[in-house]
């Protein structure tokens, strides 16, 4: 009960203060996981890393290593549950950052080696985003598509503004909470285009195949059908999440308008473009950390003993709290 109160007070995200899903000792484990994460540093801190690793249990970055596309066949060795044919170009993996209805502002740190998830700090404080009448935190499971990346050194031609030089984010719109570190497949419905401070930052709109009402949605349309208001709402909460900190009210491109399935699509694989050029060292990446173990030809390509030399560098120890347990996500058939 304390936990609960607890991430009622501050927002923080799941995997840090509540120990959901933890894999040793507090329920069954459950076959077939993809992916696993590692918790280092204390949960709500600065020091606070959330680490992933492969179904053999090796380190791997979320960022770069984690197909973008839901493979019909395998992943990571595994066989996967074929979508219909008619969606299975639809189907892409989506990394939750941010559980629903809380205000901890978890991302992928993108110019960390293997890019574990961590709470944003600025201004040397921990970030929290404001609640924005009647809600409560972020109104979806908030997160990203892997191997995608907006490169703010290329101006989008829709847009006409630079990228905002991280991964696409994603709102899933399930009926689910999920959790910090989930991997998840999901299907694409529409994208909204913001302009935060004269960046294109790409908002996806998708749901979690897994959902019990997933087989309702197939485009934008069917999110005003059959979850009316929701659309708006997701409009206002951009416009405003950052005005309580002092800040002009968002912008958007095509006034504000969903753009639709087929239009998301393309701007995930103009992303995925980038990010490839990014992972090749055909691109300036700045302080982009693009270490990886997967990626065959990319130069930035690293062994698993120089993965896990990086992670002990990082933090020298486990999260006491948790002993060092692992989190098991991405279940076949979840």
């Amino acid at each position: 009960m304390s936990a609960l109160l607890r991430l009622l007070r501050t927002g923080a995200p799941a995997a840090a203060c509540l120990r959901l899903g933890t894999s040793a000792g507090t329920g069954p484990r459950r076959a077939m996981a993809l992916y696993h994460t590692e918790e280092r540093g204390q949960p709500c801190s600065q020091n606070y890393r959330l680490f992933f690793k492969d179904v053999t249990g090796h380190y791997i970055s979320p960022f770069h290593d984690i197909p973008l596309k839901v493979n019909s066949k395998e992943e990571n060795g595994i066989p996967t549950k074929k979508a219909r044919n008619d969606e299975y170009e639809n189907l892409f993996n989506m990394i939750v950052e941010i559980p629903r209805w809380t205000n901890a502002k978890m991302e992928i740190a993108t110019e960390e080696p293997l890019n574990p998830i961590k709470q944003y700090v600025k201004d040397g404080k921990l970030r929290y985003v404001a609640n924005i009448f009647p809600y409560k935190g972020y109104i979806w499971n908030y997160g990203t598509l892997p191997q995608t990346w907006e490169d703010p050194r290329e101006k989008d031609k829709s847009t006409n503004c630079f990228g905002d030089n991280d991964p696409i984010d994603v709102c899933e719109i399930g009926s689910k909470i999920l959790s910090c570190g989930e991997v998840i497949h999901v299907k694409i419905l529409g994208i909204l285009a913001l302009i935060d401070e004269g960046e294109t930052d790409w908002k996806l709109i998708a749901i979690n195949v897994n959902d019990p009402e997933a087989s309702k949605f197939h485009d934008i349309d069917d999110v005003e059908k059959f979850k009316p208001g929701y659309l708006e709402a997701t409009l206002n909460w951009f416009r405003l999440y950052k005005v309580p900190d002092g800040k002009p009210e968002n912008q958007f491109a095509f006034n504000g308008e969903f753009k639709n399935k087929a239009f998301a699509l393309e701007v995930i694989k103009s992303t995925h473009q980038c990010w490839k050029a990014l992972l090749m060292k055909k691109c300036n990446g700045g302080a982009i950390n693009c270490t990886n173990l997967q990626i065959s030809d990319s130069p930035f390509r690293c062994t698993q003993e120089e993965a896990r030399s990086l992670v002990e560098s990082v933090l020298s120890s486990p999260n006491k709290e948790s002993n060092g347990e692992e989190q098991v996500w991405h279940f076949l058939g979840k």
